[in-house]
């Protein structure tokens, strides 16, 4: 569900709720009333949490369960070290 998500990608973040309320301008409250689904962010806001966190908002509706990494800016050669580094952790064989 939609509060666990949140949750999940607060924790990942080392975020508690009263800093992530502060970076997207909401209330404690607002933050844990989302996580244990009592109430829905907004369009608007279900918008402004996939930008913060960098996650389409598919992915927190569970509609795609893929994960990104946002890339944008790197150099063609940092990109291929961070592919290198997730080859290495997948154990695929170049």
């Amino acid at each position: 569900m939609l509060g666990e998500v949140i949750k999940r990608l607060r924790i990942a973040h080392n975020l508690n709720q009263v800093q992530l309320a502060e970076k997207l301008s909401v209330s404690k409250q607002t933050i844990s009333n989302w996580e244990n689904n009592n109430i829905l962010p907004s369009i608007e806001m279900l918008i402004r949490i996939s930008k913060f966190f960098s996650v389409s908002t598919d992915f927190l509706l569970e509609l795609d369960t893929r994960e990104y990494i946002e890339v944008t800016g790197l150099s063609q050669k940092h990109l291929a070290h961070i592919q290198q580094i997730i080859r290495d952790i997948l154990g695929f064989e170049d």
